[in-house]
């Protein structure tokens, strides 16, 4: 939810002081019961609010391991993109000139030419004869091998309100329990809570904690302010949402922009590190100053396009 600029006192009201004005606050927290998490707790299931340019939303999220969860399908929603053309592959008319159009999907081709060549080579070296030796070192490679996706399997990834590969948002709680009622195809039905939840959601459940709300639509503006003004807490869970938001929903172009070693990746790091205290949070800061505000708003512009364009507003 974006943040909301404090109302002016009416002319009519007196002005509290600070102490009364404090005194009120506590009356109201007092007033305001909490919202009950022992559902949400119970089925391992959060709701969550996220900001985006075209408006504010609710969904869900959960988190459980990756051998449990089959991924939204996404083949309806790419055959509906405007912009699929742009990542195909246009012969000219002498057929000779091979013209990629998408900056993504050359970098994709070019490693995917690179693992062809270096089959081809193992395939040659193998033909050449393996040593007794070489043999056990590549059944020992393929166990690891085993043993890592087994790990894969059983690390736990994140799983939205979505179907199809879009996000579904919706614009009040109410909207959003009904749909949880009415008993809809979405990619979270396949999770064994989701019957139970169904039955006694109210709309009062749907209370994001804090952690769990996020402000997409300030990001951008954030980065352009400069280094002075940026916000490591807005921007470090939007880069935690993101990443959620861009596995969860199958895009590979966001992973890319937010992966390790990417420069936005490097100023999550360095967000992270600002906010410690010591040499560790002054390192961060000096990091900090070392990254463009135009880089990193120009692609932060992009992962919030690319996650607004596979949203379905509901309301």
């Amino acid at each position: 939810m974006a943040r909301q600029s404090p109302q002016r006192p009416d002319a009519d009201e007196p002005e509290l002081d600070d102490t009364t004005a404090s005194a009120a606050a506590d009356e109201d927290e007092v007033d305001r019961p909490a919202a009950d998490r022992a559902l949400w707790d119970e089925l391992r299931i959060d709701p969550v609010e996220i900001a985006l340019p075209a408006g504010t939303g609710f969904t869900l999220r959960a988190y459980r391991p990756a051998r449990e969860l089959t991924p939204t399908d996404v083949a309806e929603r790419d055959q509906d993109d405007p912009f699929l053309a742009r990542r195909q592959v246009v012969e000219t008319e002498d057929d000779e000139e091979v013209v990629i159009l998408d900056e993504e999907f050359a970098a994709l081709s070019a490693e995917e030419e690179d693992e062809e060549e270096d089959d081809e080579k193992r395939a040659d070296r193998r033909g050449r004869g393996k040593t007794e030796a070489a043999e056990v070192a590549d059944e020992d490679e393929a166990d690891e091998d085993e043993d890592e996706a087994d790990a894969a399997g059983d690390e736990e990834v994140p799983v939205f309100l979505t179907h199809r590969g879009k996000l579904l948002l919706f614009k009040t709680p109410e909207s959003l329990v009904s749909f949880i009622r009415s008993g809809a195809p979405n990619d979270l039905s396949q999770l064994d809570s989701w019957n139970e939840l169904s039955e006694r959601v109210e709309p009062a459940d749907i209370a994001p904690l804090d952690e769990d709300t996020y402000e997409l639509d300030l990001v951008v503006e954030n980065l352009r302010g400069g280094h002075d003004a940026w916000d490591p807490t807005l921007l470090i869970e939007a880069g935690e949402i993101a990443r959620d938001l861009a596995y969860a929903l199958r895009l590979p172009g966001v992973l890319d922009m937010l992966s390790a070693g990417s420069s936005l990746d490097d100023l999550d790091e360095a967000l992270r590190a600002s906010v410690n205290g010591g040499i560790g949070g002054f390192m961060g800061r000096r990091r900090l100053k070392k990254i463009g505000a135009q880089t990193a708003s120009l692609g932060w512009r992009t992962i919030v396009g690319k996650i607004s364009a596979v949203v379905d507003w509901r309301d």
